[in-house]
Protein backbone atom coordinates (compact mmCIF):
# COMPACT_ATOMS: atom_id res chain seq x y z
CA UNK A 1 0.00 0.00 0.00
CA UNK A 2 1.17 3.63 -0.54
CA UNK A 3 -0.20 7.20 -0.06
CA UNK A 4 -1.40 9.32 -3.26
CA UNK A 5 -3.19 12.41 -3.74
CA UNK A 6 -5.93 12.65 -5.74
CA UNK A 7 -5.41 15.48 -8.86
CA UNK A 8 -8.04 14.71 -11.57
CA UNK A 9 -10.58 12.22 -13.26
CA UNK A 10 -10.90 9.97 -15.84
CA UNK A 11 -13.26 10.45 -18.25
CA UNK A 12 -14.09 8.65 -21.15
CA UNK A 13 -17.25 7.06 -23.37
CA UNK A 14 -15.93 4.03 -23.64
CA UNK A 15 -13.92 1.80 -22.30
CA UNK A 16 -13.34 -1.82 -21.48
CA UNK A 17 -16.60 -3.38 -20.19
CA UNK A 18 -15.02 -4.59 -16.72
CA UNK A 19 -14.84 -0.40 -15.69
CA UNK A 20 -18.70 0.15 -16.48
CA UNK A 21 -19.85 1.11 -12.94
CA UNK A 22 -16.17 2.11 -12.07
CA UNK A 23 -14.95 5.71 -11.31
CA UNK A 24 -11.39 6.12 -12.11
CA UNK A 25 -9.03 8.84 -10.92
CA UNK A 26 -5.21 10.25 -11.27
CA UNK A 27 -3.37 9.64 -8.43
CA UNK A 28 -0.08 11.18 -7.99
CA UNK A 29 2.35 8.81 -5.45
CA UNK A 30 3.47 10.65 -2.65
CA UNK A 31 6.31 9.48 -0.40
CA UNK A 32 5.32 9.77 3.82
CA UNK A 33 6.26 13.24 3.73
CA UNK A 34 3.67 13.67 1.42
CA UNK A 35 6.18 14.84 -1.45
CA UNK A 36 5.84 13.59 -4.67
CA UNK A 37 7.17 10.23 -5.85
CA UNK A 38 7.03 8.95 -8.95
CA UNK A 39 4.63 8.86 -12.04
CA UNK A 40 1.22 10.18 -12.20
CA UNK A 41 -1.07 6.89 -13.18
CA UNK A 42 -5.36 5.92 -13.45
CA UNK A 43 -6.69 4.08 -10.98
CA UNK A 44 -10.12 3.04 -9.94
CA UNK A 45 -11.66 4.33 -7.15
CA UNK A 46 -13.71 2.09 -4.09
CA UNK A 47 -14.31 4.64 -1.55
CA UNK A 48 -15.15 7.84 -3.15
CA UNK A 49 -12.15 9.88 -3.00
CA UNK A 50 -12.62 13.38 -4.56
CA UNK A 51 -9.84 15.98 -6.54
CA UNK A 52 -7.16 16.76 -3.49
CA UNK A 53 -8.20 14.22 -1.35
CA UNK A 54 -5.06 12.38 -0.23
CA UNK A 55 -5.84 8.44 -0.18
CA UNK A 56 -4.29 5.11 0.32
CA UNK A 57 -3.39 2.96 -2.60
CA UNK A 58 -2.91 -0.64 -3.44
CA UNK A 59 -0.87 -1.39 -6.88
CA UNK A 60 -0.72 -4.59 -7.31
CA UNK A 61 -3.01 -6.03 -10.12
CA UNK A 62 -3.92 -9.56 -8.28
CA UNK A 63 -4.76 -7.30 -4.69
CA UNK A 64 -6.34 -4.99 -6.59
CA UNK A 65 -8.72 -7.46 -8.66
CA UNK A 66 -9.81 -9.65 -5.46
CA UNK A 67 -11.43 -6.45 -3.63
CA UNK A 68 -13.46 -6.01 -6.51
CA UNK A 69 -14.17 -9.02 -6.77
CA UNK A 70 -13.49 -9.84 -10.83
CA UNK A 71 -10.20 -12.10 -11.86
CA UNK A 72 -10.03 -11.45 -15.26
CA UNK A 73 -9.87 -7.15 -15.12
CA UNK A 74 -6.94 -5.28 -16.77
CA UNK A 75 -6.19 -3.46 -13.16
CA UNK A 76 -3.28 -2.86 -11.56
CA UNK A 77 -4.22 0.57 -8.85
CA UNK A 78 -7.14 0.94 -6.82
CA UNK A 79 -7.82 3.49 -4.40
CA UNK A 80 -8.82 1.74 -1.12
CA UNK A 81 -9.16 4.42 1.84
CA UNK A 82 -9.11 8.24 2.19
CA UNK A 83 -6.10 9.34 4.60
CA UNK A 84 -7.33 11.49 7.73
CA UNK A 85 -3.75 12.51 9.15
CA UNK A 86 -0.41 11.17 8.41
CA UNK A 87 1.82 10.58 11.49
CA UNK A 88 5.78 10.12 10.81
CA UNK A 89 8.50 10.01 12.93
CA UNK A 90 11.84 10.60 11.54
CA UNK A 91 14.84 9.37 11.52
CA UNK A 92 16.63 8.43 14.46
CA UNK A 93 19.43 10.26 13.61
CA UNK A 94 18.13 13.35 13.11
CA UNK A 95 15.92 13.06 16.56
CA UNK A 96 12.78 15.45 14.95
CA UNK A 97 8.95 14.19 14.31
CA UNK A 98 6.64 15.59 11.98
CA UNK A 99 2.48 15.46 12.08
CA UNK A 100 1.40 15.88 8.59
CA UNK A 101 -1.75 15.52 7.00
Amino acid sequence: MKLARIIGNVEGVIKHPSYASMKMLVVQPLDEFLKEAGRTHPAIDTVGAGIGDLVLVVEEGKAAREKIGQKNVPIRTLVIGIVDAVDVLAREETGRTKNLA
